[in-house]
């Protein structure tokens, strides 16, 4: 490659050898693009069920993740190839959709690549491929709702929720803590849950943590925790019956513009000047007094002699607390945020049942925890762990075992894992091609193939013999039409994964179909590559 420039002095680059370079069109581009595609699910394959590896990513400034959550991972790669990219939006539009298997929708898009390449090789059109997938898909979705099963559940019964949330975190790096979590995820769920609309805000429950701890020092707080102290280390530490002043306006005397200054040359001004400030503050205080605040949060910061007054006029105070805690405490205590000090009045005053300040440790991180709120829909999940990326981890699990919960409040059928639903689908599909006299039947029983590179992959990353258990499972299924056998990945004894309590939703299952031959087709139908510098 060689810089030159024209008569008019602009600079434009010469490439060696670039008559002898082709662009990729018709089959080349096509299999281009799926190998393309296949590298990507290779990466994620063994990451893929509860025995699965998990991968470690350097960003280019040095931070190191641990994950092994799909969307995370290819979310943190440095992905150029194009092709790349749409694997990397099909496991995000999972995880926005859904939030959980986003793992499984790339590992079963790099299969149905993996088998579309096979049937070019052997000349079939990519359109009929594209069509042979389409009815597939839609054969696999339907078999999914006839052996989906429904359960019902409301605030005593909690269980088939907790024992799906655990089928979610089986796959995780905090796998051991399972039940615990499951619990209070489900927990944090209904306590923001509309189950009347069949509905749930997330963004009502902050997930929070803090390094130190172990694990299980995890806990659920019906109310909100603040990353902040109290502005002077002799306010109290805690305070019952709370009503709470929520301020946007900082306590400051108002400052001049910017173009003005102020002349102090005698010691009598600088004392008036002094008086006047201290009389602002006063005057602030005495507001917040009078509607009858017992605690002060403040968006922004106040200076020491405003601290100071605060501490002497018995006025418990935080300060730098962020817009959006901010907006969630006047969720949870029922209190509304003041712009103005004149507008302040006891109405808009939050209530908490108690806020008090927690130290951790021998350092001196401190917390504030709001809790027994007038409105307790805003909840707070409190994370411990020995490192950041542990935190990290968890608070990506805990966001899928979240959308797991919220996923089965807004439609209750649940499909068994372990592989066994895509197993049913892979039978369903295979024993429909035969009605299909077209091409198209070809890539009908190339979908099913494909359905089962899930239950491989479980198989081979526990361990096991995959085409060995794979073949049993299948003929257990087919011989005792029961589509609830699958891989027994922890190696508990059965096959069946009713008796193992290993649940998933529904529509997460059939959200993964369907993503993922989407995407395919869309790869399929691409037979020309143009790079930037050919238009």
């Amino acid at each position: 490659m060689a810089l030159a420039f024209d008569e008019y002095g602009r600079p434009f680059i010469i490439l060696r050898e670039q008559e002898s370079k082709n662009r990729l069109r018709g089959l080349d581009a096509q299999k281009a693009n799926i190998s393309a595609g296949k590298a990507v699910a290779r990466i994620l394959r063994t990451s893929l069920g509860p025995k699965g590896m998990d991968k470690m990513l350097q960003s280019p400034d040095g931070d190191v993740i641990i994950s092994n959550d799909g969307a995370t991972i290819l979310e943190q790669m440095d992905v150029d190839n194009q092709i790349a990219k749409l694997m990397v939006e099909l496991s995000r539009s999972q995880d926005y959709e859904i939030g959980d298997g986003t793992t499984g929708v790339v590992v079963l898009a790099g299969s149905l690549l993996e088998q579309a390449e096979r049937l070019l090789e052997r000349g079939i059109h990519p359109i009929r491929i594209a069509e042979g997938y389409e009815m597939a898909s839609r054969i696999a979705v339907e078999n999914l709702e006839k052996i989906a099963n429904k359960f019902e559940f409301g605030e005593t019964i909690l269980e088939p929720l907790i024992q799906t949330c655990m089928t979610t975190l089986s796959s995780k790096i905090v796998n051991r803590c399972k039940r615990s979590l499951a619990e209070i995820a489900v927990k944090a769920v209904l306590a923001v849950a509309d189950l009347e609309r069949k509905d749930v805000n997330l963004d009502l429950i902050k997930v929070e943590g803090k390094v130190g701890g172990k694990l299980e020092d995890t806990e659920l707080v019906y109310g909100i925790i603040v990353d902040k102290d109290m502005s002077h280390p002799q306010m109290p530490k805690q305070i019952e019956d709370a009503k709470i002043a929520i301020l946007t306006c900082p306590f400051e005397p108002p400052k001049p513009k910017t173009k003005h200054k102020v002349d102090i040359d005698t010691v009598e001004k600088f004392q008036t000047l002094r008086k006047q400030e201290q009389k602002y503050f006063d005057d602030m205080v005495q507001q917040c007094k009078d509607v009858g605040a017992t605690l002060v949060i403040c968006q922004w910061g106040f200076d020491d002699e405003a601290n100071h007054l605060l501490m002497h006029r018995n006025l418990p105070a935080v300060r730098w607390v962020g817009g959006v805690e901010l907006e969630l405490i006047a969720i949870a205590t029922g209190g509304r945020i003041v712009p103005r000090f004149q507008e302040l009045t006891a109405e808009k005053l939050g209530k908490a049942g108690i806020v008090r300040e927690k130290a951790f440790g021998t350092t001196k991180d401190r917390m504030l925890y709001i809790e027994h709120c007038a409105n307790s829909r805003a909840v707070t999940i409190f994370i411990r762990g020995g490192n950041k990326m542990i935190i990290e981890e968890t608070k990506r699990s805990i966001h899928d075992a979240l959308c797991v919960a919220r996923n089965l409040i807004r439609n209750n059928s649940i499909v068994y894992g372990g592989g066994s639903a895509e197993i049913a689908c892979s039978i369903a599909v295979e024993a429909a091609a035969d009605r299909y006299p077209g091409v198209e039947q070809y890539a009908i029983r190339a979908f099913g193939d494909a359905l089962e590179s899930i239950p491989m992959a479980l198989a081979e990353n526990s361990g096991l013999q995959p085409i060995e258990t794979l073949s049993s499972v299948k003929s257990q299924q087919i011989t005792e039409k029961n589509p609830h056998f699958g891989i027994d990945c922890n190696d508990v004894g059965t096959n069946d994964m009713r008796e193992q309590n290993v649940f998933e939703t529904l529509i997460g299952k059939q959200q993964q179909i369907l993503l993922a031959t989407q995407v395919v087709k869309m790869i399929l139908k691409i037979d020309d590559v143009i790079s930037p510098s050919e238009y």
